[in-house]
């Protein structure tokens, strides 16, 4: 993470400085007197514990929001990495966030539906589609002009969620039907390209409940709003430049809006389109208000819709706001539905605008966007999704109802499916190679630290599991040029990439990159491409053991200078660099084995379990894992290890963490987890660290909290700290965030809780996240760290992996199912993901039996066995859509399953275990 503000000014005084130690005090490969040796792990073999019966939450997925909770409402809507618009907790939208940077706050000056709606010879009514406004009402000029907020609005709305997509019911007891709106941008598994689309569905429902028919109109009104904002159109072009035109085509009809008056290399120069699909009944338009003095366009254009529920005839003279209505006649006791959709398309990225750094001389260079490379404009990318819209929307719902149909904790299923949102955010992007970029998070009006930044996205989860080939182009700009000669992962990318390099690498983003290639290769099976990256695999190993490095003895031990995600060095052995450490040996042993480089698996072997010993014999405390403060010589400490952020008296070092409970000191372990790997440490050791950070960290009210850093959490809130004292001294000088709390590590550890069985501690955690998001005190679609919409915080999606008990390992085509949880039932539902396909499965117990059903909603997934935890012996026996598998001979065991031959589920089959 990168502050963005200047670090503070570091106090002069010495007494509070952490007393540095040697390493000596206990030889490498000898454990401490105290701590006797430990067994070295199996590779990777699953740990099968008893489910959890959970109580039930008293929250509920998904979940409804009313009232004042709409206050802070914004779920994105576009797809991934394609810029976004928000749907606000009223109906509106707002956040326009579409012009290759972020942009909170910016809308145009008008874009409103409206309503017009007549039963039978009655007086008819119209009104804005939209809630009434919500407090505060004061402004330099009350409330002003923009978006018309004196028009007659709803009396109420209620709004589910359930990223991607978002219902709301209106209410108001003027209008003679019901109105809903269905929300969504195309979002499924495994398929980035289709759910990469630059659009936004917005279906209006309305029910006619009365006994005469109904007329109901709805009209979407946007100003143009490329250019709206730019400065020198109107310096070098004098007069109004931006064109609204009507167009039609089989699927859709609507309005395109352009900018002719713009660069065409301009970052916000690009189309837009409003359009219906389809539409049944009677459409007008708009091409432009009529061109006025002071409010008269708003004012005339109200008239034209709430006479009759049409629009036009088009004034001669006119703004650059469109309007587009359809009219449809309802029967009583039935509906009808008004689809609109939004699509954009603005190629122009470049590092300068956007925020991101590029070498000297390419900061204006045009880097593209990718879905710009699949659409010549945005009514192209209309018409491709109206087209396939049937499809795309199927999909989508599919996976939606495999989560909302999931027996997950509600808060574990919330966090894991609002934190995706962060795809579609200007957080995220692909240029126009089709490669996928990442900031750690988004400014108001500009990407927050740059560079797809490894200690950041190392911790989340949701792109391996759900677009993998999105995450393995990030492991392809880790190990491409960002690598150098020596084998340090530059932890920034600068685009143009291939020019320059960033300045140093991070320890605990260079050993996450490794194992998150295990992942990748585990999950894709993908040899071949895993043989191609391993000799800049191993390189990046071997830079630990540079001469003054994080490992130049090569002991198994980061006793040296580690720049980290809290954006100084640690000196000296810790936790949370020297566990990753660990995770990266083991990764790079498992590797090692897969492209049949033995020497060097059994080389990675031995100096994991050395220094595994080691921390576990030195660190431990007897409660959790700490820092050993060393002091070191710059001369000593070697080239690109080093920022300029942290300690600047390197034998003296300020910042650092020693003997303080650090929230993510599991973190190399966190990984390991969901890549299979097993204990990297002592279990015994690890269980007890997580039950300390539960004792120390867990802050069940701030109210007495002390921070004087950024504050994300207060007064009646609870939630896991950064760090706490509360058993060590604190340093004067602590590292710089160690008060804060931030939901990425909070679910980060709330998962390793869940796989080292401590599944009610770890759930409650994601509770207490999800609850501080509840629209009133926050956006539930926007978990900010550094900027908004964190990556970090996609973290949650391991909630999911580490409750479901599901892995699937590729290479080896087999599958692991041991669920953690049960929630008063006796029967386990969940979602499930791998790199060939996604689908669902049941845990449930049938006559004293259990019974295993693995269904793939799309894709194909190959297998040869699977593994359940163990349960009674019993026969077991396997079929596929009701036809009977042979099993492998000799008969199984009552807990694994060999096929005698490979099988191959495909898309709407399922697989069904009984044992």
């Amino acid at each position: 993470m990168l502050h963005s503000q200047q670090m503070p000014t570091k106090p002069t005084g010495r007494r509070g400085f952490l007393k540095t130690v040697a390493l000596a005090a206990t030889p490498l490969g000898t454990a401490a007197a105290q701590t006797p040796p430990k067994t070295t792990p199996a590779p990777s073999a699953p740990v099968a514990s008893q489910p959890v019966t959970l109580p039930r939450s008293s929250m509920r997925y998904p979940r409804v929001y009313t009232g004042r909770q709409l206050a802070m409402l914004a779920m994105p809507l576009g797809g991934i990495a394609a810029g976004s618009i928000s749907l606000g907790g009223r109906g509106q939208l707002r956040d326009w966030e579409l012009f290759n940077r972020p942009d909170k706050g910016r809308s145009p000056e008008y874009a409103f539906a409206s309503i017009w709606a007549q039963a039978g010879n009655r007086k008819p009514v119209a009104h804005v589609l939209e809630a009434r406004l919500m407090p505060p009402y004061e402004g330099p000029d009350g409330l002003g002009s923009k978006n018309a907020p004196g028009l007659t609005r709803l009396e109420g709305a209620t709004f589910t969620g359930e990223f991607p997509i978002a219902q709301i019911a209106f209410r108001d007891s003027r209008l003679p039907v019901n109105v809903s709106l269905d929300a969504f941008s195309p979002f499924i598994p495994l398929d980035a390209d289709e759910s990469g689309l630059p659009v936004a569905i917005l279906r209006y429902r309305i029910h006619n409940p009365g006994k005469d028919a109904a007329r109901v109109s709805i009209a979407w009104s946007i100003e143009n709003p490329i250019g709206a904002t730019y400065q020198d159109v109107a310096q070098h072009h004098p007069g109004e430049q931006r064109v609204i035109e009507y167009r039609e085509s089989d699927q859709i009809k609507g309005l395109l809006m352009s900018n002719p008056g713009m660069p065409a290399d301009d970052p916000q120069s690009g189309t837009l389109a409003v359009c219906l699909v389809k539409p049944e009944g009677k459409l007008t338009y708009l091409r432009g208000w009529t061109n006025a003095k002071w409010w008269t366009s708003p004012l005339l254009f109200w008239d034209d819709f709430s006479d009759d529920g049409q629009l036009g005839p088009e004034a001669p003279q006119r703004k650059p706001i469109g309007s587009l209505c359809l009219q449809q006649e309802i029967a009583p006791g039935t509906e009808a539905a008004y689809t609109f959709l939004l699509a954009w398309h603005f190629p122009n990225r470049t590092p300068a605008w956007s925020g991101w750094t590029a070498p000297k001389g390419d900061e204006h260079t045009i880097i593209g966007n990718h879905y710009c490379t699949r659409f010549a404009g945005a009514w192209q990318a209309a018409e491709y999704a109206a087209g396939k819209l049937p499809d795309l929307e199927a999909r989508t719902r599919r996976f939606v109802a495999a989560m909302r149909d999931s027996t997950l904790p509600p808060a574990v299923r919330d966090a894991a499916m609002s934190t995706l949102s962060t795809l579609v955010t200007q957080t995220c992007f692909r240029t126009a190679d089709g490669e996928f970029h990442g900031f750690e998070g988004s400014g108001d009006h500009n990407g927050c630290c740059f560079g797809n930044c490894t200690h950041v996205w190392n911790y989340e989860t949701a792109t391996q599991h759900l677009f993998p080939t999105l995450a393995r182009s990030l492991r392809k700009a880790a190990f491409g040029f960002s690598e150098d000669d020596q084998g340090g992962l530059r932890f920034r990318q600068l685009l143009p990439d291939g020019k320059e390099r960033f300045h140093y690498a991070a320890a605990d983003g260079q050993m996450g990159q490794i194992m998150k290639a295990y992942l990748d290769w585990r999950l894709s099976g993908d040899t071949a491409w895993l043989r191609d990256l391993w000799p800049r695999i191993q390189r990046a190993v071997s830079f630990a053991w540079v001469a003054g490095g994080w490992d130049s003895q090569r002991r198994g031990v980061m006793d040296g200078v580690q720049h980290n995600t809290y954006d100084v060095e640690f000196y000296g052995p810790n936790p949370m660099c020297g566990i990753y450490y660990l995770g990266a040996l083991r990764a790079a042993e498992e590797m090692a084995r897969a492209v049949r480089d033995q020497q060097a698996a059994e080389d990675y072997r031995k100096l994991f379990a050395s220094g595994s010993q080691w921390i576990d014999a030195n660190l431990f405390n007897g409660r959790y894992y700490i820092q050993k403060v060393r002091g070191i010589p710059k001369d000593q400490i070697a080239p690109a290890t080093v920022g300029d952020m942290g300690a600047e008296n390197s034998e003296k070092p300020e910042y650092q963490v020693g003997d303080g409970c650090l929230l993510d000191q599991l973190m190399g372990q966190y990984i390991a987890d969901v890549a299979g790997l097993g204990p990297l440490v002592d279990p015994a050791h690890i269980r007890e660290t997580l039950q300390s950070i539960y004792r120390y960290n867990y802050k069940r009210q701030l109210y007495d909290h002390e921070c004087v850093q950024r504050t994300y959490v207060l007064n009646d809130e609870a939630a896991l700290v950064v760090c706490d004292y509360g058993t060590g001294k604190r340093p004067e000088v602590p590292f710089p965030y160690f008060a804060e709390a931030w939901t990425g590590l909070e679910y980060q550890a709330a998962a390793t809780m869940m796989y080292a069985g401590l599944v009610r501690e770890g759930v409650e955690a994601f509770e207490n996240s999800r609850r501080r998001y509840d629209g009133e005190r926050r956006n539930p679609w926007d978990e900010a760290e550094c900027g908004h919409h964190y990556a970090r915080a996609m973290s949650a999606w391991s909630g999911v992996l580490a409750l479901s008990g599901f892995r699937y390992h590729a290479a080896e085509k087999s599958a692991t199912i041991m669920p953690r949880v049960n929630i008063g039932v006796n029967k386990f539902v969940c979602f499930w993901s791998a790199a060939p396909a996604w689908g669902t499965f049941t845990h449930a117990a049938d006559s004293g039996r259990r019974r295993v059903t693995l269904a793939v909603a799309e894709g194909n997934l190959p297998l040869r066995s699977i593994v359940l935890a163990p349960g009674p012996a019993a026969t077991a026996s396997a079929t596929l859509n009701a036809r009977s598998i042979p099993l492998a001979p000799p008969a199984p065991n009552h807990d694994v399953f060999t096929f005698a031959d490979e099988i191959a589920i495909h898309a709407g089959e399922e697989l069904v275990l009984l044992a």
